[in-house]
C-alpha cells in the first residue's frame, strides 16, 4: 500500500521521535505525527510524502495515552516552543532519556544504559532570558510576541508565556507598550527599515537584577530619556538598559555594537557559592538552578583530587571552570567568543580564583597551540560545544593528548553520540546522565563520562 498525501490513516503511535513527535508505522514506512503519544490510536491526515517517510497530523485521538495533558497554554498549537506540553512532565522526562538513548544506539550500534532525566522541581516561569521579536501582524498591526512554528510570523503574547519568568514578561510588555505610544516602529523584515526588533530581557535568578537590551535598526529611538526613567522608576530591579544595533538582514538576533544607556552595562548572578558578570552579549545557562545540577554532575564524573590540570573547552565566561577551580590544579578555558572570555577573566577576579587562564579564540585553533607551544597537557577535559558539537580537529587533538577522562557536556544528543563513536578509539564511555534544563521542550541537556582505555 502506497501513501498519499491527503489520505486518511488508522495508526498506532509506536515510539516518540527526537523533538517529542509520534511516531507510527505503514506497512513499514516511517509516519512522524507531532502531538501524538507512545501508545496512541490515533486517525491522521496524512500532509507530506518524501520517499522515506511522511508527516501526518492527527485527525482523532481514538485510544488515548494516560500520560496525556489537557494544554493549558492558547498558543501550543502554533508557538512549537513547548512542544511536549501535552504530556505529562514525569513521562516527558522518560522521553528525553529515550530521545539519548536511541541517538547513543544508532551511532553505536549497541544499548547504552542511560540513568533516568533528572527533571526539575517546577518546570514553570524558568527561563531567566527572554526575547521576543517585534514586527507587524498581517494587518500591519504592530505586535510583540514569539515565532509561530517554522515561520517568522509573531505569534502576539497576551498571557505570560508558561516557562518565561514571569517579571520579565510583564517589563516586555511595559517596553513595547511604551515603543507603540511613543511611535517606535517596529522592524520590518522585508523592507529592513523601522527601529526595534527585538526585546531582550535577563534576571539573576538568585541576586534579582535585571538587564534590558533593546535591539534596534538604527538611533532613532524616540523618547530614550522618558523610556530609561518610566521603567526603572517603576521596576527598581533594572540595573542597566543597553542598545544592541543589529541593521542586518540577519537571523541573528544580537548585533556586536552595544551601548549602555542606563547602569553598568551588566547584571550579576549566582551559580552555587560562585558569582559571575553577564553582559548582553554573553552565554549564560537560561536555566540557572539545573544548571547548578548539570555542573554538579560535571564535577562529579570528573572525580577531581586537586592535582589535575583542566581543559574546559568551549568555556563561554568561564562558569563549568569555575565552578571546578577548587577541586583542580589548573584551569585552562577556551572560547571564541572574546568578549564571554573578558567576563571569564572578571568572573574569576571577582571569585578570587586564581587558578584558571582563559583564552580567546577557535577551540580547534588555540588547543593545538597550548599543546604544541606550551606543552601543556591535561588529566580531564570537560568538553561543552554548541549543538554541532565538537570540530574534528578538536576530537583530533583530545585523541592525541589523551587526557585520562572527557567530560562532555551536551545539549544535542545526536552530535553528543557522534562524537563519542569518534572518542570511542580510546576511550570508554562509563556513565550518561540526562538534566532537564528546558521543561516540556524536546531539548535534553546531557552529561557523559568518558575514560580513557
Amino acid at each position: 500500500m502506497e501513501i498519499q498525501k491527503n489520505q486518511e490513516y488508522v495508526v498506532d503511535i509506536i515510539d516518540n521521535g527526537y523533538d517529542g513527535e509520534g511516531i507510527a508505522k505503514i506497512n513499514d514506512f516511517t509516519i512522524f505525527i507531532q502531538g501524538a503519544i507512545k501508545g496512541e490510536k490515533v486517525k491522521i491526515l496524512i500532509l507530506k510524502v518524501t520517499k522515506s517517510f511522511a508527516y501526518g497530523k492527527i485527525l482523532e485521538i481514538i485510544t488515548s495515552s494516560k500520560s496525556r495533558n489537557t494544554v493549558d497554554c492558547v498558543n501550543f498549537s502554533r508557538c512549537g516552543g513547548c512542544t511536549l506540553r501535552h504530556i505529562n512532565y514525569k513521562e516527558t522526562l522518560n522521553i528525553k532519556r529515550d530521545i539519548v538513548k536511541n541517538c547513543l544506539y544508532k551511532e553505536l550500534h549497541k544499548n547504552v544504559e542511560v540513568n533516568d532525566t533528572i527533571g526539575m522541581e517546577r518546570p514553570l516561569y524558568y527561563r531567566n532570558k527572554l526575547q521576543y521579536p517585534v514586527g507587524f501582524d498581517k494587518n500591519g498591526t504592530p505586535v510583540m510576541g514569539i515565532y509561530s512554528q517554522r515561520t517568522h510570523n509573531i505569534i502576539e503574547i497576551k498571557e505570560n508565556c508558561y516557562i518565561q519568568n514571569e517579571k520579565c514578561s510583564e517589563i516586555a510588555k511595559d517596553i513595547f507598550e511604551f515603543a507603540v505610544k511613543n511611535d517606535i516602529k517596529p522592524y520590518n523584515e522585508a523592507t529592513n527599515k523601522g527601529i526595534l526588533r527585538h526585546i531582550v530581557i535577563r534576571i539573576g535568578i538568585k541576586t534579582n537584577e535585571i538587564m534590558v537590551t533593546l535591539v534596534v535598526n538604527n538611533n532613532d529611538f524616540n523618547n530614550e530619556k522618558e523610556f530609561v526613567k518610566e521603567l526603572t522608576t517603576k521596576y527598581t530591579e533594572i540595573k542597566t538598559i543597553v542598545k544592541n544595533y543589529n541593521n542586518k538582514n540577519t537571523n541573528v538576533i544580537l548585533g556586536k555594537k552595544n551601548e549602555v544607556i542606563y547602569g553598568s552595562g551588566y547584571i550579576y548572578d549566582f551559580l552555587g557559592e560562585y558569582k559571575f558578570k553577564i553582559s548582553p552579549l554573553s552565554f549564560y545557562q537560561v536555566n540557572p538552578l539545573q544548571t547548578e545540577v548539570l555542573y554538579n554532575k560535571a564535577i562529579e564524573f570528573a572525580n577531581l583530587t586537586g592535582e589535575e590540570t583542566v581543559f574546559d573547552l568551549y568555556c563561554g565566561i568561564g562558569t563549568i571552570g569555575i565552578f571546578a577551580s577548587a577541586k583542580a590544579k589548573k584551569i585552562y578555558g577556551i572560547e571564541v567568543v572574546p568578549e564571554a572570555i573578558e567576563d571569564a577573566k572578571e568572573n574569576a577576579k571577582i571569585n578570587s580564583v586564581e587558578n584558571t587562564e582563559f583564552f580567546a579564540g577557535e577551540v580547534e585553533k588555540i588547543l593545538p597551540e597550548l599543546i604544541e607551544k606550551r606543552n601543556i597537557s591535561a588529566d580531564v577535559a570537560f568538553i561543552d560545544p554548541p549543538r554541532k558539537g565538537c570540530d574534528k580537529v578538536t576530537i583530533e587533538t583530545l585523541l592525541k593528548i589523551a587526557p585520562k577522562k572527557i567530560v562532555y557536556v551536551s545539549c544535542n544528543p545526536a552530535t553528543l553520540a557522534r562524537d563519542i563513536r569518534l572518542l570511542e578509539e580510546k576511550y570508554e564511555l562509563k556513565e550518561v546522565q540526562p538534566v532537564d534544563m528546558f521543561g516540556f521542550t524536546s531539548h535534553v541537556e546531557c552529561v557523559v563520562s568518558l575514560v580513557k582505555y
